[in-house]
């Protein structure tokens, strides 16, 4: 029998090995045992961060629900009969009589029946620097309901904050940022890699009914793996584009070809997908012509709700005024108003941004559980399930094949010599360049290539050629 396409072990469960293609075979039947060797050694070794990914990730999905949950009482009043709210500046006034520290760096009025405003407050005392203090207000009465710390411009309150950075970088700051995204620099190959390799099988290998033992489990994790390799592809992607290292290089190709996301002018407070968040804010939420006037003009542009009012910077900028809806369809529109005549000075379109800043941010806010609202985030469970049982699927193949005796042996090393040269030199260019851009995948693939020259030449002084 062939040797598996995941975790490397032969169907049977017997310790068979595949002999190493012959000088005269090319294309697939060369290329074969170099990705299952690829696969093998990812799929055991980058394994663990990938669970933890996927568990993390899982949480964070159902952050969502919860956190409406948890904090309802700030999120959600009742609505009565009479459905008219406050001035925007008596709302801004009541947050700021009940929390007079910090200064104003944004307002999100109520965007819908039954929700609350939120005023928005950078430098409060023992609020982190990137964080803002959220002051939750009744639009009815202006009642304030609570004050919760909210991170980033998607607003997530400290649950799923917490549950964001235990993702992000299992709360290790900057370093532990390494973990996830070695993670996502190896996601799409160990899923691609698995996908070629279970289509490259025989048909009559693929079936699950009527196999036991290794073979079940095989099956399992192959149908599971088939269904799930776009969504774990498209992960990976999306979540290399904000990592540390191989971010920053999809950031400068975007920035070299015209693509980065457009921003209002420098007069209009920097724009920004965080403009505001830990400015200055001058506590000039009632400067010029004010709120409820900036507000007005905006209306008039048609930015509709959930908006985000971020007053000037200081007295040569503007409000800025944001749409900040990241379901489908979006709704990123903003607007500079003029604080001394409430003016529109300028207006940018979701519409008119390149296509690269347009799928990014479809992209980010897919992969985060906002694009699609709760349809997205129960893919996202789906998918972090999927990934969680084929991992333990393939540990599992590797503890009925025998374990760590028989580690790597299935597939005989040297297979690379019998890949023809036109294949060979442009596929090992092509993953230099990769790695180079991609580091958390250059570096480890490097040492697995050490790794295994180094144990094929402790079994071929051993005498274990047919391994060297």
């Amino acid at each position: 029998m062939s040797a598996e396409p995941t975790l490397l072990a032969p169907d049977d469960g017997q310790e068979t090995q595949e002999a190493p293609p012959s000088a005269g075979r090319s294309g697939w039947a060369s290329l074969r045992p170099l990705v299952m060797r690829l696969h093998f050694y990812a799929g055991v070794l980058i394994a663990p961060f990938l669970l933890v990914a996927a568990t993390t990730g899982l949480l964070y999905a159902c952050s969502y629900q919860a956190e409406k949950i948890v904090y309802s009482h700030e999120l959600r009043v009742p609505v009565g009969e009479n459905k008219t709210e406050l001035p925007i500046s008596e709302q801004v006034a009541a947050a700021r009589k009940a929390h007079s520290e910090g200064t104003v760096s944004a307002v999100r009025p109520s965007p819908e029946d039954g929700a609350t405003t939120r005023v928005l407050l950078s430098g409060a005392p023992g609020v982190d620097a990137d964080h803002t203090l959220a002051v939750f207000v009744n639009p009815y009465n202006g009642e304030v309901r609570g004050a919760l710390e909210q991170y980033g411009s998607t607003g997530a309150l400290p649950l799923r904050t917490w549950i964001d950075e235990l993702h992000r970088d299992l709360h290790l700051g900057e370093t532990g940022r390494l973990y996830s995204e070695l993670a996502a620099s190896w996601l799409w190959v160990i899923a691609g890699g698995g996908l070629v390799l279970w289509f490259g099988r025989r048909r009559s290998q693929r079936k699950l009914r009527g196999t036991t033992g290794r073979r079940r489990t095989l099956s399992l994790h192959g149908s599971v793996g088939v269904w799930a390799a776009v969504g774990l592809i498209f992960l990976s992607a999306t979540g290399l584009t904000w990592s540390a290292y191989a971010g920053q290089s999809v950031s400068d190709l975007r920035e070299a070809i015209g693509q980065t996301t457009p921003a209002l002018g420098a007069t209009a407070g920097g724009g920004g997908e965080h403009a505001g968040h830990g400015g200055s804010g001058s506590g000039g939420a009632a400067d010029g012509v004010g709120l409820d006037a900036v507000l007005k003009a905006a209306r008039a542009e048609g930015l509709s709700n959930p908006v985000e009012v971020v007053p000037p910077a200081d007295a040569s900028s503007a409000y800025v005024v944001r749409q900040i809806q990241r379901s489908w369809p979006e709704k990123q529109d903003s607007v500079a108003v003029d604080p001394a005549s409430g003016e529109v000075t300028e207006v940018l379109r979701f519409a008119d941004y390149p296509v690269l800043a347009k799928l990014t941010r479809w992209g980010i806010d897919a992969h985060t559980g906002t694009l699609f609202g709760l349809a997205n985030q129960i893919a996202l469970v789906a998918l972090a399930l999927c990934l969680i049982l084929m991992i333990v699927w393939g540990y599992r193949m590797w503890w009925q094949r025998g374990r760590g005796g028989s580690f790597g042996r299935p597939l005989p090393r040297g297979a690379w010599r019998h890949v023809p040269a036109y294949v060979l030199v442009p596929l090992m260019a092509a993953i230099a360049v990769l790695g180079y851009f991609v580091p958390l995948l250059g570096i480890p693939l490097a040492a697995f290539i050490a790794v295994d020259i180094v144990l094929g030449e402790i079994d071929y002084r051993r005498g274990r050629r047919d391994y060297a």
